[in-house]
């Protein structure tokens, strides 16, 4: 089966070579003699380690997150768009993509540095100082026509002979002796020059020479697969780099004392076995840089106009047009080329360059932490072929972060704030595109899952002192009235889990399934509205019997079993509608679930000020679970102004030792409330009982009261229609005491 070849078709070693060669740049031949100087040969080893826990963690995030899925052009950009979504992907993508052009003209600011040892030449001949725009602007020129006009293809050639001169020079380098007069034996592996630069301000100017290895990633267009060579390429030039980077500071610290090395930037020269071989590896090496850029650039504004990201129809079609069978990416390379010529003729990008530092650690930290995500949501479809450890991910994010603050608060929080305007223009351009929304929800799954099992896991071993309310309600008037839904609400606001389930009479077909979907959708908006933490759900069943014997066997969302229900009716129902909670509660109870009926009115609570608990000789059972259920409404802000009040009416009999039961609850701290907040009344009268309810709490806001399967069997309705002139009553039924601590 044939296959269709992407780009030029390009391999591993196009990978390998664009890495590290942006590696192996400007820094490593200018700035390393200074970095020994200032804090020694083990601070700078301190600061190439310090530098790959960045750049390593970045490297294994890209490799896997590359050999997930197909890479298409745009490198970095489409791995990060097409994992984090456009709006994030595309922020981050046009910070990306300036740093990389603006790389561009650093490299070549560079690139004329090694042209310094004209300006003698030029004062004898012409009188003229060196200026480096003499140099960079037309190199610049040159290779931007170069570019294109032949397009990658000579790019990459130009890679590989670059590539070799550079490894010639390093060579040359190595092979040089000590600089005259200098003794190795007396430079100790902490000596630094006197008063030297803070290790941080050294890390800071070094810092870019480890930010290159994700260069060759820009190709992934070009490649003839991306899964394979990405990683490899990639991997490989990070570990070389680092490996050249601690043999070079050991040869530099073996050859030249901290204060040659202070004093003169390219040292390298006078200790390699050929001084000239290091001006032009400098050359190579930022000509090399300069070319991976802006090759990597173009094609990451190029992509950037594929996904339409950038303001203007008209713009994001010119960009992302491509010319012949590669498409190579001619008119963003024409704006990229402009872009570095003007930073060229700025002369200096010293401050800017710091903040294309920033613009890289963002990019690498959401590599990183889309890495550290993935590990998590265990997603179906992502399924790489090398995986990265999440452990190292989320170092490597953490690290990115921590470094640019560190490096310069003021260019961080600036990158940070551009990040963040970015992002608003670009979430109301793409009407509030999900993005991150995904990745996070899959990894609250995941999250929810893990704990769900293991609380599950756990409750065999947990004892009833532990009760919590996980309540569980199913009706089928949801619409037509707010008690109910608002009473399970303030039960599982905090200590409790609720789960609403609107009942749909009939047979489950297609057109009661879209039924059900529709009315979950207005569930989940009134709970969005409310501030709900209800589960909200359907149910299609033949009957109410039948959806609650579905509904009462179903797993509790919170990890525990629903332990709870909750039935409701008006005081405007009929009888027949209290009989169908009657014979609800009865079917219910086969369960051993705490029963809880809710009795409302048009009062709807009241001032919601006081809460009053009714206990009988009945509610041995029941009590404690009353008691908890009103305190746990207390804990809800609808009812931070209200008080508990509890009456106990016993026979004559029991009142003081029942009085002395709960004396010691209370001073053991098990029973929350107050002695002055309960009333013990003796009485034998049920006439006279009902009567002391109403006049008790005929104001009360809520009134609770126990009841018992017995007293269902026998006197059936009655039950929840006594005490008719109370307003709203909560019924409960408790299968066995609890323990309140």
């Amino acid at each position: 089966m044939s296959t269709t070849q992407q780009g030029y078709g390009f391999g591993t070693l196009p990978v390998f070579l664009a890495g590290i060669s942006t590696i192996l740049g400007a820094i490593m031949f200018l700035r390393f003699g200074y970095a020994v100087a200032h804090t020694g040969l083990l601070g700078v080893i301190g600061i190439i380690l310090l530098g790959h826990l960045v750049t390593i963690p970045t490297a294994l995030a890209l490799a896997e997150i590359a050999t997930n899925r197909k890479v298409e052009g745009g490198g970095e950009y489409f791995i990060i768009s097409r994992s984090f979504g456009t709006t994030i992907g595309g922020v981050i993508g046009i910070c990306l993509y300036l740093s990389q052009a603006i790389s561009v003209a650093f490299y070549m600011i560079a690139f004329a540095e090694a042209f310094t040892w004209l300006e003698p030449l030029l004062m004898e001949r012409f009188g003229m100082a060196f200026n480096p725009r003499f140099i960079s602007v037309p190199a610049m020129v040159g290779l931007l026509v170069l570019v294109i006009m032949r397009g990658a293809d000579l790019g990459v050639k130009v890679l590989y002979v670059v590539a070799g001169i550079l490894f010639c020079s390093l060579l040359l380098f190595f092979l040089g002796s000590p600089l005259e007069g200098f003794d190795r034996e007396l430079v100790s592996l902490t000596e630094t020059i006197d008063s030297p630069d803070p290790f941080i301000v050294v890390f800071a100017i070094v810092f870019p020479a480890f930010t290159g290895m994700t260069a060759g990633v820009g190709l992934s267009g070009d490649l003839r697969n991306p899964r394979r060579s990405l990683p490899r390429g990639t991997l490989w030039a990070t570990i070389t780099g680092m490996i050249v980077y601690i043999g070079l500071v050991y040869k530099l610290h073996i050859s030249a004392s901290p204060e040659t090395m202070e004093e003169d930037q390219l040292v390298m020269a006078q200790v390699a076995l050929w001084g000239p071989a290091v001006l032009i590896g400098l050359c190579c090496a930022t000509l090399s840089s300069a070319i991976g850029s802006v090759l990597v650039a173009p094609r990451t504004l190029q992509a950037l106009g594929a996904d339409k990201t950038l303001p203007g129809r008209g713009i994001n079609s010119w960009l992302s047009h491509g010319i012949g069978e590669a498409n190579d990416p001619r008119h963003a390379t024409i704006v990229t080329g402009v872009l570095a010529l003007i930073i060229v003729f700025a002369g200096s990008v010293d401050l800017v360059a710091t903040l294309i530092s920033m613009f890289f650690m963002v990019t690498y930290g959401s590599l990183c932490a889309i890495s550290f995500l993935e590990h998590f949501a265990a997603r179906p479809s992502y399924r790489p072929s090398f995986r990265s450890r999440w452990y190292v991910s989320l170092l490597g994010a953490i690290m990115c972060f921590l470094l640019m603050f560190q490096i310069n608060l003021f260019f961080a929080t600036i990158a940070i704030l551009v990040l963040v305007g970015l992002y608003q223009g670009l979430r109301i351009g793409k009407k509030g595109e999900g993005d991150l929304a995904s990745l996070f929800q899959n990894v609250i799954t995941q999250a929810t899952r893990y704990m769900q099992i293991r609380l599950q896991q756990r409750r065999e071993d947990v004892g009833e002192d532990e009760w919590r309310p996980s309540v569980i309600m199913v009706n089928d008037r949801t619409f037509d009235r707010r008690s109910p839904i608002i009473m399970l609400h303030w039960l599982c606001h905090r200590y409790g889990f609720g789960t609403y389930v609107h009942f749909i009479k009939g047979k489950l077909s297609s057109s009661t399934f879209f039924e059900s979907k529709n009315v979950k959708d207005r569930l989940l908006q009134m709970a969005r509205k409310q501030n709900s933490a209800v589960y909200m759900d359907t149910v299609v069943s033949p009957s109410i019997t039948s959806a609650l014997a579905q509904t009462l066997q179903v797993p509790g969302v919170s990890g525990m079993s629903n332990n709870s229900i909750l039935f409701e009716f008006t005081q405007q129902d009929s009888t027949d509608v209290v009989k169908s909670i009657v014979d609800q509660c009865k079917f219910s109870a086969n369960t051993d679930m705490t029963l809880m009926v809710l009795r409302h009115c048009e009062t709807h609570f009241g001032n919601r000020d006081s809460i009053h608990v009714w206990l009988t000789w009945n509610d041995k059972t029941n009590a404690n679970t009353m008691i908890l259920l009103s305190y746990i409404l207390l804990g809800h802000s609808d009812w931070h102004n209200a008080h508990v009040q509890v009456f106990a009416a016993l026979p004559k009999a029991e009142v003081m030792k029942t009085q002395q039961e709960f004396s010691q609850l209370i001073k053991e701290g098990r029973l929350p409330i107050s002695e002055k907040n309960i009333e013990y009344i003796a009485i034998d009268d049920q006439d006279a009982f009902r009567g002391l309810v109403y006049e008790k709490s005929g104001d009360a806001s809520l009134t609770i009261v126990g009841f018992n399967m017995n007293g269902l069997e026998e006197r059936s309705t009655e039950v929840f229609l006594n005490h008719s002139k109370l307003h709203d009553m909560l019924f409960v039924r408790a299968p066995r005491q609890i323990k309140i601590d």
